[in-house]
Order: C-alpha cells, then sequence, then structure tokens
C-alpha cells in the first residue's frame, strides 16, 4: 500500500533535521579551552598545536578554527578563562552579604586542593613560557590581570556607592587586595605548613583591608 504524501513529506522533513547536537556550542567551547589548557600545561606554548587539541578533543581542527582563528586566540581564551579560576568575578547582581565574606568567594581562599593545582600548574607554566615567547606575557596582562583588577574595582565602587566601604581609590585598593590576597597563592609557595594555616593569612588580610575601609 502507497504511503500518504503526508507521511512521506513528515519523514522528509524529519530528515532534513540531520542528527541532533551531542554537546551544545557553549560546551564544545568549554572543552576545547579546557582541553587546551591541559596541553599547554603539558607540553608548552610552542609545543601545543591545534591538531594535538583536536586530538584531546576528539574532534576535527576545522571544529576548533570555527571558534578560534588561531593558537594564539585559543591562548587568550584560555587566559580569560583562567582568571575566573582566581577571582570570581563578576558577583551576582542580589548579592547582599557582608563584604569580607564576598571578598573571600571572589578570591576562592576556600578553593579545593585539586583546582588549585590546576590553576597553580597553568601560571607556572605561563611565567616559565613567557620568558621564551616574550608576548604571552602581554597576553596574560591584557587578557588575565587587567580584566580581573578592573572586575575587581567596579565591585569595590559599588560598595562604595551603597555605603558600605569608604575607599577614595578603588583601583589601587584592588591592586592592593590582589597583591595581598593572590600573591601567598601562586606556584612555588610554601611560606605556611598547611593550607589552613595560608587560609587564616588570607582571613587576616581581609580584616587587615576592612579596618582601614569599613565605615563605622
Amino acid at each position: 500500500m502507497a504511503k500518504s504524501s503526508s507521511y512521506m513529506g513528515k519523514m522528509t522533513a524529519e530528515r532534513g533535521r540531520g542528527r541532533p547536537k551531542i554537546y551544545s556550542d557553549e560546551q564544545r567551547r568549554k572543552t576545547i579551552i579546557d582541553e587546551a589548557r591541559r596541553a599547554f600545561i603539558e607540553e608548552g606554548f610552542r609545543a601545543t598545536t591545534i591538531t594535538k587539541v583536536a586530538a584531546r578533543c576528539r574532534i576535527s581542527k576545522q571544529t576548533i578554527y570555527q571558534s578560534f582563528d588561531s593558537k594564539t586566540e585559543l591562548f587568550k581564551a584560555v587566559v580569560a578563562d583562567h582568571r575566573r579560576m582566581m577571582l570570581d568575578l563578576p558577583r551576582p547582581a542580589d548579592e547582599d552579604d557582608d563584604p569580607g565574606l564576598v571578598i573571600e568567594r571572589i578570591f576562592l581562599i576556600d578553593v579545593d586542593e585539586e583546582t588549585e593545582k590546576e590553576r597553580n600548574s597553568f601560571l607556572a607554566f605561563a611565567f616559565d613560557e613567557a620568558r621564551h615567547v616574550p608576548e604571552l606575557a602581554e597576553f596574560i596582562r591584557r587578557e588575565g590581570a587587567d580584566p580581573s583588577r578592573n572586575d575587581l574595582a567596579d565591585w569595590l565602587e559599588d560598595q562604595v556607592r551603597r555605603g558600605r566601604l569608604k575607599i577614595d581609590n578603588t583601583a589601587s585598593a584592588a591592586r592592593m587586595l590582589m597583591d595581598m590576597l593572590l600573591g601567598p597563592t601562586g606556584p612555588g609557595r610554601h611560606d605556611w605548613s598547611t593550607r589552613e594555616d595560608r587560609r587564616r593569612h588570607l582571613r587576616w588580610c581581609i580584616d587587615f583591608f576592612l579596618a582601614r575601609t569599613t565605615i563605622s
């Protein structure tokens, strides 16, 4: 018995939709960035290629090039992503907790050990590789440090507007906070016998900052 034209039309339309996506574009981009970060850490910037990253992701080079024009652009994306492993910014618009608690969250002082190792491994790679590829230092500053400091200054400015902190120069305050709270967390630092000792030091730094900026 011949199938109806409406049934055949439906089948044709369904075939035309193609196979469903296994990953969303956002998930695929995250996978590429994560695997690229690991490749850079393990092999260095110069030895890492788009072909190697594609193999790690089990996708084609052309798929990566749909999102990133070059290895350099991919590296910039990795740096931008990594900075969110260092500072949790920007903050939710409706967050209304005590500034001290929020600063702890921003600087991820309770970060788990595995995440801390991963972010420190990338920092160690970046510092070492920048000696051989000088332009990487500029990428790290432009895509990592500067946006992080600007986001932190914006958060501090919002706290000033809300009457919760008193700061004359939020840009300098942001720089000072980053120096105090990120300095003790980098790779190769062994100033504290335990991670809890370091957390206590970081909380003391936050209290020191708030003692001079909190409105009585």
